[in-house]
């Protein structure tokens, strides 16, 4: 280990992603909820004290008995709360500004969150009568209803009826696939900063606990044990250990690497805990714990792409014991 002086870094900020698939199956109750949207017909499930549940769920969420006895309620409601929003995201109902809304929809005891199209905040309020306007072309989801607007009209609120929550044709809907994403701007702070500062220069960096002397790779700024500042930087690697490993047969979405591969924890020298990193270089087949690897950059040399065998006798098992 070669401690390494320090200097404030550059901060550093950049936007990140979270994405992925969410793919479910459904039961009774939510399959004619959502096959009943693609019918332009809103279903509640009525509990065992009388009240409309909408969006319906299986089972009661005072008593937890099961329930399946399916109203239809209106496609008009009232606002009962709201918030405007003055800059819509990317995959939101609307492109336009618009609020969000809670609507008890008529003949429903509780209020179903979607978008409000208005032309803006002084136009929406508590009380406000609101009717559903469909989407154009509708699949059996929650974007069947492509929002709320609102709605003058002096004909009674709809009572719910008894429905049997069946719909014409045998294509009912048992499952969604609905896709999650989170944008967000990532600042890493001081310790990974400079973490990252040092894999650009293809070194590896990581912070050492002033009371346990454990090495944080990569660096959190702080001990989690010991709970004190970790500011004393120390340049670990760039070789290491693989202790643990697991074989990946899924193809990741977008990935380029082919499958069958290795993702392994690999202990650098010098460090006080193993990283992730991919292992190449070897077949599948042949990694174990305890060989012996070096990193192999990126073509930009910003991190490494993946770890490969340096050539050197395994790793005595005592030697990376404690880091698995």
């Amino acid at each position: 280990m070669t401690p390494i002086p320090t200097s404030p870094p550059e901060a550093l900020r950049a936007p990140l992603v979270v994405e992925f698939p969410f793919t479910r199956s459904l039961g009774p109750v939510q399959s004619a909820f959502l096959t009943g949207l693609r019918d332009r017909t809103v279903l509640g499930v009525r509990t065992e004290s009388g009240d409309v549940l909408v969006p319906p769920v299986e089972y009661d969420p005072v008593t937890a008995a099961e329930l399946r006895e399916l109203v239809e309620v209106g496609v008009t409601g009232t606002v009962t709360t709201w918030a405007w929003n003055p800059e819509p995201r990317a995959g939101q109902p609307l492109a336009t500004p618009f609020a969000w809304v809670l609507v008890r929809l008529d003949g429903a005891d509780t209020a179903l969150l979607h978008a409000l199209d208005a032309p803006g905040p002084e136009a929406v309020r508590t009380g406000l009568r609101v009717r559903i306007r469909w989407a154009a072309e509708r699949s059996g989801a929650i974007t069947d209803i492509a929002c709320f607007e609102p709605y003058e009209s002096d004909a009674p609120a709809a009572e719910p009826q008894l429905h049997d929550g069946r719909f014409g044709g045998d294509d009912a809907v048992t499952g969604i696939v609905a896709p999650a994403r989170l944008d967000y701007t990532y600042s890493p702070g001081r310790a990974q900063t400079r973490y990252l500062h040092a894999l650009s220069e293809r070194r590896t960096v990581g912070e050492r606990c002033p009371s346990c002397t454990k090495v944080y790779v990569p660096p959190r700024g702080a001990c989690p044990t010991c709970g004190v500042a970790t500011t004393d930087q120390v340049e670990v690697g760039p070789r290491g250990t693989v202790t643990t490993y697991c074989i990946v047969n899924i193809k990741a979405k977008g990935a380029a690497i082919e499958v069958p591969y290795v993702y392994a924890h690999i202990a650098l020298d010098g460090a006080g805990l193993a990283l992730h990193g991919r292992i190449a270089g070897i077949p599948y087949d042949e990694v174990r714990m305890g060989l012996r690897v070096e990193p192999v950059w990126s073509e930009d040399g910003r991190y490494p792409d993946h770890y490969r065998p340096t050539g050197e006798p395994d790793a005595d098992y005592d030697a990376y014991k404690e880091l698995l």
